[in-house]
């Protein structure tokens, strides 16, 4: 069972999809000082998208979180959004980042907030097109961090063999790809490798695993890391980072290959100016973003083999 401190995690760690970060004080370890998670602007899920008809925009976000953590992170941006659009907004989740992925490629959704992996699985099947990425402390990319239990021996990604590892899903590029690329590189498959594996379906839960002890290693997302890490300081001392990844393009804000280019260039007009007015930067803040930016397709060309 998750103690107190990894709960909390699972309730408040943002990012981002973006798996992001914000330059906030970390936690106190006392609990009467951690910021109470905030319930007043959550909207109900919704399980058939497609029943709130034309004049509702919707709004998918991958499940780079837990639910909670990112219907709290999100909403904020999504009543903006709709506002300047001019019609209602809903938050879209599913378990799963092909779920999210389905949706797209359905039309079901007019915006996805998804992962790298996904994006490159989208792209290869032309179901969506990139709208604009975001910049976090001035770059629009990211690592994959491999993390262990603060007191565990393994130092090296290879002293994991025969061990317990968390992946988060199976389009997740820090969260799966990238340790699956690590053991196609020493001739390696998972379920060969590994003694067990597991999906824990979203970053912050992959994190809580390991500080738990239910696992003795995970691959996340690494500004889901830091952020998080800066929220609870119980994740630097219950967790050690013993693999840092190269450079990827940042997870990207896409919408449906089918959507008109009018709803298109809205969108994005909406998004690239969000850090102009004070509305829009508080909407900013909540994610850990500081700016939406032009995409550049460059940033998820040779990115890894799928």
């Amino acid at each position: 069972m998750l103690n107190k401190k990894s709960a909390l995690l699972c309730l408040t760690a943002l990012f981002f999809f973006f798996g992001v970060g914000c330059d906030q004080q970390p936690l106190n370890n006392s609990a009467s000082q951690e910021p109470p998670i905030r319930l007043d602007r959550l909207q109900q899920l919704p399980s058939n998208p497609d029943q709130h008809g034309p004049e509702t925009l919707r709004i998918g976000v991958g499940a780079i979180l837990s639910q909670q953590g990112t219907a709290q992170s999100y909403q904020q941006l999504i009543d903006t959004v709709g506002r300047r659009m001019g019609k209602p907004a809903i938050l879209v989740q599913r378990k799963t980042y092909q779920e999210l992925n389905d949706l797209l490629a359905r039309n079901l959704v007019d915006v996805g907030f998804i992962c790298t992996g996904a994006y490159i699985e989208g792209l290869h099947k032309n179901t969506m097109s990139l709208l604009v990425v975001p910049q976090i402390k001035g770059k629009t990319t990211y690592q994959s961090f491999i993390i262990v239990p603060a007191a565990s021996k393994v130092s090296r990604f290879e002293e994991l063999r025969g061990k317990t590892f968390a992946f988060s899903d199976p389009l997740s590029n820090s969260g799966y790809h990238f340790p699956l690329t690590l053991l196609q590189s020493m001739g390696q498959q998972p379920e060969i490798f590994f003694g067990r594996t597991f999906f824990t379906y979203s970053h912050d839960r992959s994190i809580a695993a390991v500080m738990d002890g239910i696992t003795d290693g995970a691959a996340v997302d690494s500004q889901v890391y830091e952020f998080a890490a800066k929220r609870n300081i119980d994740i630097r001392q219950k967790t050690r980072i013993i693999l840092e990844s190269q450079n990827f393009g940042i997870p990207p804000v896409v919408v449906p290959s089918s959507i008109a280019p009018e709803v298109k260039q809205q969108l994005k007009q909406i998004l690239l100016t969000l850090h102009l007015d004070p509305e829009g930067i508080s909407a900013l803040t909540e994610l850990g973003v500081d700016r939406f930016m032009e995409p550049d397709s460059r940033l998820y060309e040779g990115r890894l083999n799928e």
